[in-house]
């Protein structure tokens, strides 16, 4: 028992260590020290992943690849139509068209730009710019079209046909809907200053 301002007891006599039980306990701290050094041998030999463009990796490692996205190829040859002056209106002929998109290029102050016009399987003739409305300024953001889809080239979403013109908002074609066009019902005339206002969407397109 300890009383009040009288410090830690102290160990008698008879709790030092005897002359026979040091060997044990050098025994057991040789053994640790082995075990510890054994462990950080192995963790010093153990590889170290390395990491992409990570310049402090190990030589003579395997360098992580670099994945670079890139548009997929075509599965379909595009039809692609003769280029539009620059400055003049887009005119589809009615007749060319069907369940097969076609492309309408142009230029807007040199810029690459171009329309899609396509036949759904209700017979109406549907417009679209040929870009994602998503995905445009990551210069893949164009369609090319498989079977009854049209996938974009950036995130591989698959558009159905049927909903050109008809769904906005997301990872699709941006609609030319029936207002912001002229059907005399021989052709369709996209206006040219429609295609002029739109220049901003394929300013990153490669």
């Amino acid at each position: 028992m300890q009383t009040k301002g009288v410090g830690p007891l102290r160990p008698t006599s008879s709790s030092k260590p005897t002359s026979s039980s040091r060997p044990t306990s050098l025994v057991g701290l040789v053994a640790s020290l082995l075990l510890a050094s054994i462990l950080v041998l192995t963790a010093c030999s153990t590889p170290t992943a390395q990491t992409e463009g990570d310049p402090e990796a190990p030589l003579g490692g395997t360098a992580a690849e670099t994945t670079t996205e890139t548009p997929a190829s075509p599965s379909v040859e595009v039809p692609r139509e003769p280029a539009t002056p620059e400055g003049a209106d887009i005119i589809i002929p009615l007749a060319d068209i069907n369940e097969t998109a076609r492309f309408y290029p142009s230029t807007v102050d040199g810029l690459s730009v171009e329309v899609l016009a396509i036949r759904a399987s209700d017979g109406t003739v549907r417009t679209a710019l040929n870009t994602c409305q998503v995905c445009y300024d990551s210069g893949y953001g164009y369609y090319v079209q498989e079977g009854n889809e049209l996938v974009c080239q950036n995130c591989g979403n698959r558009f159905p046909a049927d909903l050109v013109q008809i769904e906005s908002g997301g990872c699709n074609p941006v609609p030319i809907f029936e207002d912001m066009r002229s059907d005399n019902g021989t052709n369709i005339t996209i206006p040219a200053d429609l295609i002029a206002a739109s220049a901003g969407y394929f300013e990153n397109w490669k």
